[in-house]
């Protein structure tokens, strides 16, 4: 879990860590690969095979069913699972063959994780997945997260704004301007459910 005022470097870090921008200074490491090292092409193939992206805006393709947006990804990925099977892990099976525009704002998130869940990524970077939601539809994306995590040993990294979230995190990470202030282990977890908007 990543927590910290806007600005303070949480986006800039998952950015990294996906290897969607290049570090100005310092390390990053993904088991033995060094990111801050890798080259555009590098990161291209190191993006492509082990990491799955989550964020705010759904960023589904309107005229694509939800089975079909899960597909772009299984399309290319190494190892995928089949797009039904992503959809069934986050609740989906009913609406398999729906538009994005016959979804809710949850349902839509949930084709998002199942989109980038698909390619079974090693790291799963999240960033603000329930900020758009409601209670009710965030609880059902935590508990999505959640079931990766149980189901597959996903690494995942969320940002959020919502401190509460906290509670479920193995690991908390605090920003403050630019840099990280605290790193706390949480050995007091709670599930989705227990989460408070």
């Amino acid at each position: 879990m990543l927590l910290g005022p806007s600005g303070s470097g949480k986006s800039t870090l998952l950015n990294i860590l996906g290897g969607l921008d290049h570090a100005t200074r310092g390390t990053a490491w993904f088991r033995e690969m060094e990111l801050t090292a890798m080259t555009d092409r590098q990161l291209t193939r190191y993006r492509r095979d082990h990491v799955g992206f989550v964020f705010q805006f759904y960023n589904l393709v309107a005229s694509l069913t939800a089975r079909e947006n899960v597909e772009l990804v299984t399309d290319i990925a190494m190892d995928p699972m089949p797009a039904a099977e992503a959809l069934s892990l986050v609740g989906l099976d009913a609406r398999l063959d729906h538009f994005p525009a016959q979804l809710s704002g949850g349902e839509q998130q949930r084709v998002a994780i199942a989109r980038a869940i698909a390619k079974r990524p090693e790291v799963l970077l999240c960033d603000e997945p329930t900020g758009a939601l409601d209670s009710r539809t965030g609880v059902a994306v935590l508990s999505a997260l959640e079931a990766v995590n149980a189901r597959f040993g996903t690494t995942i990294l969320v940002i959020t704004h919502n401190a509460d979230i906290e509670r479920m995190a193995h690991r908390v990470i605090r920003f403050q301007d630019g840099r990280v202030i605290d790193i706390a282990r949480n050995p007091d977890r709670v599930a989705a459910e227990g989460i408070r908007w």
